[in-house]
């Protein structure tokens, strides 16, 4: 199986159907089958191995996909707002490559000699111009179809490998064909170079819906863009849905009527923000997702049954569970392991384990990172309620020793976002002579609120033992936050001194 498949069959069911729109340009499902095709035959011609991207969401994004698949070669989208030296050097690392790049991020670039750089306006006059052969995709499943690197924040940046088979597992697993209304649309407003990007495209795709690339977010325009696109599906990370739900609070009218599903993912999800989500806009069903770049995207989903169940239980177990990520797809194995790889029961706390076609878990040039049973180490810690509920504590290396105790950042969050005061708060380790580590939160106040650093120590102390209150705590104006909205705790841990 080839990501072709899913463009062929919406071109073959629903040609003259609008596939992508952004800003003045659009493409039908028709015209993004020729565009790649056209796209293709150029990127066989350039005799490269891989087509990047360097710039925002347009419409050139699916056509560069689809085209990628159709020549056989990796498609490698790159943070635009990485520095210059930083871009110059991942393309060094996919060299030789057709480069698609926006006019404001070329110019600052020296590029390598076997990059061949493409103005995206210049590629899509092209694409479109050309008179487009019908092409097939000659590749195997086992090949290559994405290149995404990762973040780099702690070393150099990984390339995560995701293959044809991988991707298709995970939309054929997930997606119905066909099954959106030709007046449905969804509002992609993640970067290209993000997996919720590219799973974005290629599920909206399958379902033959309406894509709206948003290039840059603000929570205004989103507003606008759903009421005048008459959206009816969105994706948004937490941080971009509490600036939303900020919006209509600061007096923007809320009124979607178009919106029938709202997904979030990419970081934790504050649990007042949710709770407002949900009575904002009643009428759409949310879901939570969660998923890694080497997991081709989602892996587990808490639903929208699952949200109005939990946010309307009177039991506190039921209603913990909207702040969890839900429970695995089904043909996803999941396993919490502690450190010495035993698999541990219902509510213990430990390193979460994967398993399933979707999962790629490979580095170029490190190879697959899968053990002898095919499970991938996500290096995220959770834990699974009885009815198979995902908590999420964060990343391994986030944990804090403290005289040699694990102690999770999530759980102490989780306390201190139940104060009435608090908006936002971060939990890192710091350096303690002592201890090894200690505890220090940053805090972000709701607006006209107060609070004293004693008065949030005992509110953890007197509902977590001793060792989980923070010594030491900052109040700040906001935390640091990623475009994509992860938190970035080296930030954090910077501004403490460690």
């Amino acid at each position: 199986m080839n990501l072709v498949m899913l463009l062929e069959m919406a071109a073959e069911t629903y040609p003259d159907r609008v596939a992508v729109k952004s800003g003045g340009e659009s493409l039908t499902y028709a015209e993004l089958q020729r565009a790649s095709w056209a796209a293709a035959a150029k990127i066989t011609a350039s005799g490269c191995g891989y087509l990047g991207l360097i710039d925002i969401s347009s419409v050139a994004v699916p056509v560069a996909i689809f085209a990628a698949a159709y020549a056989g070669v990796p498609y490698v989208p790159i943070n635009y707002r990485l520095t210059a030296q930083e871009m110059e050097a991942l393309l060094e690392r996919i060299a030789p490559a057709l480069l698609i790049i926006g006019a404001e991020y070329a110019k600052p670039l020296t590029l390598p000699a076997a990059v061949q750089p493409v103005l995206t306006a210049d590629f899509l006059a092209a694409c479109r111009a050309a008179p487009a052969a019908v092409m097939t995709a000659d590749g195997e499943p086992g090949d290559v179809a994405i290149q995404l690197f990762t973040s780099g924040t702690t070393g150099k940046p990984k390339a995560a490998l995701l293959r044809h088979e991988n991707l298709m597992s995970y939309i054929l697993g997930t997606v119905e064909f066909g099954s959106a209304a030709e007046e449905d649309a969804i509002l992609v407003t993640v970067p290209p170079y993000h997996i919720a990007g590219i799973s974005a495209v290629l599920s909206s795709t399958y379902a033959c819906r309406r894509m709206v690339q948003m290039p840059n977010f603000e929570a205004r325009e989103w507003l606008r863009l759903c009421r005048e696109e008459n959206v009816s599906n969105v994706f948004l990370v937490p941080t971009m849905l509490a600036r939303v739900v900020e919006e209509v609070e600061s007096g923007a009218a809320a009124a979607l009527p178009a919106l029938r599903a709202i997904a979030y993912g990419g970081g934790k999800m504050p649990l007042p923000v949710i709770e407002k989500a949900l009575r904002l806009w009643p009428q759409a069903d949310f879901t939570n997702a969660y998923g890694l770049t080497e997991t081709s995207s989602t892996i587990a989903l808490l639903g929208p049954d699952e949200h109005r169940a939990a946010a309307g239980s009177s039991d506190p177990a039921v209603r913990r569970r909207l702040g969890s990520v839900g429970r695995p797809l089904p043909a996803i194995e999941m396993e919490i392991r502690d450190d010495d790889g035993n698999v541990l029961g219902a509510d213990q706390s430990g390193l979460i384990f994967v398993r399933g076609g979707q999962v790629a878990g490979e580095y170029h040039g490190s190879g697959s990172q899968l053990d002898a049973e095919g499970w991938f180490p996500t290096r995220d810690r959770g834990s699974l309620d009885a009815e198979g509920f995902l908590f999420l504590e964060g990343r391994d290396d986030d944990v804090i020793v403290r005289g040699g105790e694990n102690i999770s950042p999530g759980e102490i969050e989780d306390v201190l976002l139940e104060h009435p005061a608090v908006a936002d708060v971060a939990v890192v380790a710091i350096a303690d002579a002592q201890w090894g580590e200690a505890v220090a939160a940053a805090i972000v106040l709701k607006d006209k609120a107060g609070v004293t650093v004693s008065e949030l120590q005992d509110w953890v102390k007197t509902r977590l033992r001793s060792s989980r209150v923070p010594a030491a705590i900052n109040f700040q104006a906001e935390l640091p936050y990623n475009e994509t909205g992860k938190l970035l705790r080296r930030v954090v841990r910077q501004e403490f001194g460690k």
